[in-house]
């Protein structure tokens, strides 16, 4: 894992975040010790919409409907 002093990593910040989006972690030192690590965050999967849309057109699984729901104090 590339290292940076604290210094380095205010100079050049930019550069080191840039160098994170492409997988590289980097740990950031002060006075030689280590203090914390810039890490990539994971990727997301993103929305899955035929999730949504599946889950839309499915029938309800209760067998109630809405007015029953409300006079069983389910809604």
């Amino acid at each position: 894992m590339k290292t940076a002093t604290v210094a380095n990593a205010k100079s050049h910040l930019s550069a080191l975040l840039a160098e994170v989006e492409g997988g590289q972690g980097i740990v950031i030192t002060r006075r030689g010790k280590p203090v914390a690590r810039l890490i990539p965050e994971p990727r997301s999967g993103g929305f899955d919409w035929a999730d949504l849309r599946n889950w839309v057109s499915a029938p309800p699984t209760s067998g109630l409907t809405v007015a029953e729901m409300r006079e069983q104090d389910l809604l």
